[in-house]
């Protein structure tokens, strides 16, 4: 690096991609995905980033961030983080402008790693070489045969110790089907792998721990979004009553969302969202809130861009290998991670250690 370069350039573009089957939780449906990339340059040197949102999130990250983005030392990743959350206080910051802030925040990490010719795990300062992941999928919308293939695709033929599905089918009425696939998950994975379960907020409290009682036999050991994130009460009743580690916090923007999970005795993890939480700054701030509240922290989807960062959090608990963004970053990048044996170990090259397929974008571009 030559000298302190400051920021020349800020892109950002949307791609849609369509699922490769059908996809669904207990409160939402989907057949495609939406990616918006972040490209920021300074000395020659390029870093990106990306969020899992709406389009929108590339005009913004155009039009509202990159004003106060360029010019700005590049090396001062912080003060960015800092001009971006003055940027976007009528937006505002919490929802769709905090995915865009995390797509820059993680593309300016990403360029200072690369300009100081570091692993962005080293520049964090690592813990741990190796990143802990769960197999996550099993939507509402399989059949009996795809969820099982897809459980022991995971479990049996990558060897990750760990594999989630999604239940709360239609906002919750259909409990039976809920528990037949929970216990044709347990099939599928045998005795010896964590069974966790996302109901996506589709239950009230009471029907969560009825659930739960109904399927005590399984040993699942991850109950996400019981009830809605949004009702703390609910979720502090559901972890009192059921044997499960109870967790939320994915659609969090902003620390004092997690403040208040974590003040309300809600959880015994926390997740939090490296695309949607504020970026890599916002990821570290919420992991030293819920160290200080004795809580770790477990990251939600986008693997290949959370990976440097959980290595980097003392009390990380495991990363979420989400079948949807798994595919998406295989096909858009090169030097994407093996999860075999349940641990990614992140990458040795300068920054995050990707590169843009660039081959594989355009034909999904739509901003």
């Amino acid at each position: 690096m030559d000298g302190d370069p400051a920021v020349e350039e800020l892109q950002a573009a949307a791609y849609t991609v369509p699922t490769d089957a059908p996809e669904g939780d207990g409160t939402f449906a989907w057949d495609s995905t939406t990616l918006v990339l972040v490209k920021v340059r300074a000395g020659g040197t390029t870093g990106f980033g990306w969020t899992y949102g709406p389009a929108a999130c590339s005009a913004l990250a155009e039009d509202l961030l990159s004003p106060v983005v360029l010019g700005m030392p590049a090396l001062d990743v912080g003060r960015a983080s800092q001009a971006m959350a003055h940027a976007t206080r009528n937006t505002p910051r919490p929802g769709t402008a905090s995915y865009a802030i995390s797509a820059v925040d993680c593309a300016l990490w990403d360029l200072k790693a690369r300009l100081l010719h570091l692993p962005l795990h080293r520049l964090l300062g690592a813990v741990r070489d190796d990143v802990g992941i769960y197999g996550s999928g099993g939507f509402t919308t399989y059949s009996r045969s795809q969820l099982a293939d897809q459980l022991a695709g995971w479990v049996h033929g990558q060897g990750i110790p760990r594999a989630k599905i999604k239940i709360g089918e239609s906002f919750g009425t259909r409990e039976d089907r809920d528990v037949a696939r929970m216990r044709q998950a347990r099939d599928a994975i045998g005795p010896g792998a964590a069974l966790f379960v996302d109901a996506n907020g589709a239950y009230t409290a009471k029907q969560a721990i009825r659930v739960m009682q109904k399927v005590h036999d399984l040993d699942i050991s991850w109950f996400e979004e019981p009830v809605s994130s949004d009702n703390l009460a609910g979720l502090r009743e559901v972890r009192g009553r059921v044997d499960a580690d109870v967790a939320a916090g994915e659609y969090g923007t902003d620390l004092g969302y997690y403040w208040r999970m974590c003040a309300a005795d809600a959880l015994d993890c926390v997740q939090a969202d490296v695309s949607r939480c504020g970026g890599i700054t916002g990821w570290l701030r919420i992991a030293a809130l819920a160290a200080a509240c004795n809580l770790e922290i477990s990251g939600h989807c986008a693997p290949h861009m959370t990976v440097h960062a959980a290595a980097a959090t003392p009390n990380f608990r495991h990363l979420e290998w989400f079948h949807d963004h798994v595919r998406i970053e295989n096909m858009f990048f090169d030097g994407c991670l093996d999860p075999q044996g349940g641990e990614l170990r992140p990458s040795s090259e300068p920054g995050n250690g990707l590169a843009i397929r660039t081959s594989s974008l355009e034909k999904f571009r739509v901003a």
